[in-house]
Order: C-alpha cells, then sequence, then structure tokens
C-alpha cells in the first residue's frame, strides 16, 4: 500500500478509509474563497455497497490499496453458486450469482473472466467487454415502416430480451455489450 495525499485520489482509486475498502466514485477539486482547498470525494464501500461523500485537504494522506488482478476461467453454474478456476494454479472457486450481478447472465462455458482479489478474497470481476449470442427467437419485420429507424425484439439464447434492427433473424450470431446488454453488430460467420 502506498500512501497519497487527498487532492491525489481520482475516480477508480481504492483507498483505506475508516477501517474500509473503498473506491472513489465521484471527485471533486474544489477552493473556496476562505480557506484550503479540497477535494470532494463520493466514496463506494467495495464490500458493503454503502456511498459516503468525504473532503480531503491536500495535506491528508490516505493509504492506496491495489488490487490483485487475476485470470479466471468460468465453469459451470450450479444453483445460485458460479464456479471459476484460476488459469495459473488450476485452484476452483464459488462465487454467488448476486456477487456477479447482472453480468452474470453472459457468462459462457470456458469464458475468460478477471477477478479483482484483496488478501485473497475475490471482490469484484470483469467480464469481456463483449459477447457472442445467437437469435433463437426474433419478431417478424414490419413491411413499409422503413421511414424512421425501427428495431424489433429478439430472445438470444441465454433468455435475455434485446431490441435489434429488422434485418436479424433467427439463427444469427450477434456481438452483445456486456455492460448494458445492447446489440453491438453481427458478428462475422
Amino acid at each position: 500500500m502506498a500512501k497519497i495525499t487527498g487532492n491525489e485520489i481520482s475516480p477508480g482509486t481504492l483507498i483505506d478509509f475508516d477501517g474500509g475498502l473503498w473506491m472513489a466514485v465521484k471527485t471533486q477539486k474544489v477552493k473556496p474563497g476562505k480557506g484550503g482547498a479540497y477535494n470532494q470525494v463520493e466514496l463506494k464501500n467495495v464490500t458493503q455497497g454503502t456511498k459516503l461523500n468525504q473532503r480531503f485537504r491536500s495535506d491528508e494522506t490516505v493509504e492506496e490499496v491495489y488490487l490483485e488482478k487475476k485470470d479466471f476461467q468460468f465453469l459451470y453454474a450450479s444453483g445460485d453458486m458460479l464456479t471459476f478456476m484460476d488459469m495459473e494454479t488450476y485452484d476452483q472457486i464459488e462465487l454467488a450469482t448476486d456477487f456477479v450481478g447482472d453480468q452474470a447472465q453472459f457468462l459462457q462455458d470456458g469464458m475468460k473472466t478477471l477477478v479483482q482479489m484483496h488478501d485473497g478474497k475475490p471482490i469484484g470481476i470483469k467480464l469481456p467487454v463483449q459477447v457472442t449470442l445467437t437469435v433463437v427467437e426474433a419478431d417478424p419485420v414490419l413491411k413499409g415502416g422503413t421511414a424512421a429507424p425501427s428495431y424489433k425484439s429478439a430472445v438470444l439464447e441465454n433468455g435475455m430480451k434485446i431490441q435489434v434492427p429488422p434485418f436479424i433473424g433467427v439463427g444469427e450470431k450477434l456481438i452483445v455489450a456486456t455492460e448494458d446488454g445492447t446489440y453491438v453488430r453481427r458478428a462475422e460467420s
């Protein structure tokens, strides 16, 4: 861990503060007419999810925390638990579906993920930015509605419903953004 001053805290910085692990979400440098400058920081507790607004003066120091990032491979889901394998040591870990959140629907067998660890415990997970999924159901195209850009509903192999352009049909492979579940483009066959 390294000590940093209060004005060095920026969004994405992970700090050890008030006995917990906090991620800076937003920061704003403030220089009032009277008194010293400070950094207004919105913090989010990494383990509990609570938020906190805190002022840090430029002469204050806090401990910056560095996470260990390891490559894991998704193996399978069992109930509400997801099993991942460390790609270096082949050790397996189980994470709750709630821990992974909405992105759990994008997990595919053998998918490589990045797990963020702190003191040997997983505290975050990153999936690839985009995944390829097959359309299993798509609404028919409405003829004559070409004046305005239109989208239609489609169901993907993971059961997710998304909006796609009218030319997409059943059986086509699509690239989907894992961040928000939106259609990006057709996958090259």
